[in-house]
């Protein structure tokens, strides 16, 4: 077992940290805020009926674990035999599971520009985010939400939520399509999903930006009206933390409320949210809970105002 050591990062610094792994000759990365441990091929039995990628299922110190072969999911043949491969614990979504990889090789720090998303979707395929630049050659980032919803879809179904509650809790607070949202998110699955239930729920009136840059200079730069803010945290060019803390640095705009919506919600990146200023924290994929939560942050903003 080797453990993932974490060098904390100051939030809002707009920095990273990234596992590189191999697959066949090729380098990827994982973020550090979502992994939990590396292993030595532990095992695993395999589940009837399951994806081809997902091989099994194996014990670490008493927790059942689903195991899932990057290399077969991407169709990359693999360099090193499953007893000598290595296996990358993740733990985001909620959901903790290994996946099997050649090789790892070291800790990376990296700032949010240095992801290159020029190529994405057009050349590098559905399952690739980035390309980073290292050491002259190139890393890529991985869309893992994406690939474990494909391998386990029934986490989408299970996290939508049902639109008519939201449309329930906004009696007498107003009609959805009066409030101007915008959503930072570089998934362009997560994306789909969220402006799905958004619109579902009555809110039509958005901004979806690929990054925290697009959000920023549309709030700040270009003075668009906001009455809400929804980021993710790991991002190209501005990560959310880094987003956040700049909107609520600005006089300007500094009382726009802003939910932080990540799969990575562990105690440290809730610490860090809540120090650059984000009001309210939800984990994906809870699609259901984001929309209840974009409710409740309208109905409290209103009841304030009658105060006033």
């Amino acid at each position: 077992m080797q453990e993932v050591k974490k060098v904390t990062t100051e939030a809002g610094t707009n920095e990273w940290q990234l596992v590189v792994f191999v697959l066949g000759d090729q380098s990827f990365a994982i973020n550090v805020d979502k992994t939990r441990e590396i292993l030595r091929w532990p095992g695993c039995r395999a589940i009837p009926d399951a994806p081809v990628a997902l091989i099994g299922i194996t014990s670490v110190r008493g927790e059942v674990l689903p195991m899932v072969d990057l290399r077969i999911f991407l169709g990359i043949t693999p360099v090193t035999q499953i007893e000598q491969s290595k296996v990358i614990i993740a733990e985001f979504n909620e959901v903790k599971l290994g996946f099997v990889v050649d090789a790892v090789e070291r800790i990376y720090r990296i700032k949010s520009e240095d992801l290159d998303a020029s190529m994405t979707g057009k050349y590098l395929g559905d399952w690739i985010l980035y390309v980073i630049k290292r050491d002259a050659r190139n890393v890529l980032l991985l869309d893992y939400e994406a690939i474990v919803q494909t391998i386990s879809p029934q986490l989408v179904i299970q996290h939508n939520g049902e639109p008519g509650r939201a449309v329930a809790m906004m009696e007498g607070v107003g009609h959805p399509a009066d409030y101007h949202i915008i959503v930072a998110e570089d998934s362009p699955l997560i994306r789909k999903q969220v402006e799905d239930a958004l619109v579902a729920a009555g809110f039509t009136d958005l901004r979806i930006c690929p990054d925290g840059k697009v959000a920023f200079d549309a709030i700040v730069k270009d003075g668009e009206h906001c009455d809400l803010l929804i980021t993710d945290v790991e991002m190209p060019k501005l990560d959310g933390l880094t987003l956040t803390r700049r909107i609520k640095e600005n006089p300007g705009t500094k009382n726009i409320p802003v939910i932080v919506f990540s799969s990575i919600m562990a105690n440290d990146i809730k610490n860090k949210a809540a120090s650059v200023g984000a009001n309210y924290q939800v984990t994906k994929p809870e699609i259901g809970q984001l929309v209840e939560c974009v409710v409740k942050v309208i109905r409290e903003r209103q009841e304030n105002e009658e105060a006033v």
